[in-house]
């Protein structure tokens, strides 16, 4: 005790007792920052190959319109062939991508929808009694949606865009039927009709219908905040996602309602019900009314 006492009397004690404790501080850190600095080196690693295979996939279906480096492509006259994607966002390459309408193989006035290519494809069905079936189905399917995911990374890479809408903004139990209706009515029946049957338009384009269960709620989110083709942006200043919100359950709704006519003859309005009308109704009068008519009344016979 003597010696430890006559040790800490000396006068540079103090700093060997500083200098201990900073080595120990060095090593506690050098013990844990190399773990850290490993997952954050393998965190990016893992960007840059999700990245990497966004690129290739886009290189392999989307290039040869939308030009190498997604910056559009002309045709000899000046002419617009492919628009250019940068800035247009992770929303826009998911509705256009996911609903089949791109890769477009015959362009024209407008793209239909259609069966996603099978890297994209995330409809695979997955419920085969059959173990081995549903394994590989399940894989696929996951390989195509991490494939969608990485093609909506590398497009946000090359510039910032509406992100695709999480699935709280997309749930149609959330919103409200009545403020939907009032809102669709107002800003998207005249093209989609009010009850989302769709339409002709000008040049050859047409309003698709959105009263099929293969149009999702995020889809018509991603339509409402990128515009597809002939349809005007809704961004949030003009339609709130709560409005947007309010849109997707009433049009939920509406698919799930019944007729109470019996047919629905297509639910577009009076159009197909006065066709059907004059067609099947009056027209079955007319022709009872001929046969009615053209009946010869028989000869009384003598008694």
């Amino acid at each position: 005790m003597r010696r430890i006492t006559a040790w800490r009397r000396r006068p540079w004690a103090g700093y060997a007792v500083v200098l201990a404790a900073l080595a120990a501080i060095g090593a506690i850190y050098a013990g844990f920052s190399p773990q850290t600095g490993r997952a954050e080196a393998e965190g990016t690693a893992a960007a840059a190959q999700d990245l990497g295979n966004g690129k290739q996939l886009f290189n392999k279906n989307c290039a040869s319109c939308h030009g190498l480096n997604a910056e559009g492509t002309k045709d000899a006259k000046g002419k617009p062939i492919a628009p250019s994607l940068i800035g247009v966002g992770a929303a826009s390459v998911d509705f256009q991508v996911s609903t089949g309408r791109m890769p477009a193989m015959n362009p024209g006035a407008q793209m239909p929808r259609k069966e996603p290519i099978p890297p994209f494809d995330t409809s695979i069905k997955t419920d085969y009694e059959e173990k081995e079936k549903r394994e590989a189905a399940e894989k696929q399917k996951a390989q195509a949606e991490k494939n969608l995911a990485d093609l909506r990374a590398y497009i946000s890479s090359l510039g910032n865009g509406p992100d695709v809408p999480p699935a709280s903004a997309v749930d149609p139990k959330t919103g409200d039927v009545a403020l939907g209706g009032k809102l669709f009515r107002t800003n998207c029946a005249q093209c989609h009709n009010f009850t989302g049957q769709g339409g002709a338009l000008t040049g050859g384009k047409y309003a698709p219908p959105l009263n099929n269960s293969d149009v999702t709620p995020t889809q018509i989110y991603e339509a409402m905040l990128t515009g597809p083709q002939a349809m005007p942006v809704f961004n949030d200043t003009t339609l709130t996602p709560k409005d947007k919100q309010a849109i997707i359950a009433y049009l939920v709704q509406t698919r799930e309602e019944p007729n109470p006519g019996g047919n629905g003859l297509g639910r577009i309005g009076p159009v197909s019900e006065g066709l059907a009308g004059w067609l099947i109704g009056i027209g079955l009068l007319v022709l009872a009314a001929m046969w009615i008519t053209a009946k010869k009344p028989k000869k009384l016979k003598k008694p």
